[in-house]
């Protein structure tokens, strides 16, 4: 698994990589031109990012025909924020939804 997070991490790592993530959360399943087409990058740029992007499981290409489309994958986002964020916050948002549900019951009595 640790392999898996340095990769991630990785490719998280450059601000054009997580431009094209950006991209794809606003329009999934786009081609490499339609992606080519938002930003100031060289198509080979752009290859060679979502190449990077795709070994960390963060983009998966899904060919329909000739063309290929590229669709975002937030798990292994949502693994890091599980296994570095949700630990150190499980407390906080337990007293936060307690808190809660006080108040709602002090609004229903």
């Amino acid at each position: 698994m640790g392999d898996d997070f340095d990769k991630v991490f990785k490719a998280l790592a450059d601000p054009g990589r997580r431009l094209l993530l950006d991209r794809l959360h606003a329009e999934n399943g786009q081609t490499l031109g339609q992606l080519c087409a938002h930003l100031d990058m060289t198509r080979q740029a752009v290859t060679k990012h979502l190449k990077v992007l795709e070994e960390a499981s963060l983009v998966v290409p899904v060919w329909r025909g000739r063309e290929k489309l590229h669709y975002l994958n937030p798990v292994p986002i949502q693994e890091i924020a599980e296994r570095w964020v949700g630990k150190y916050e499980k407390g906080r948002l337990r007293l936060l939804a307690d808190l809660k549900k006080q108040l709602e019951g002090d609004a229903d009595g």
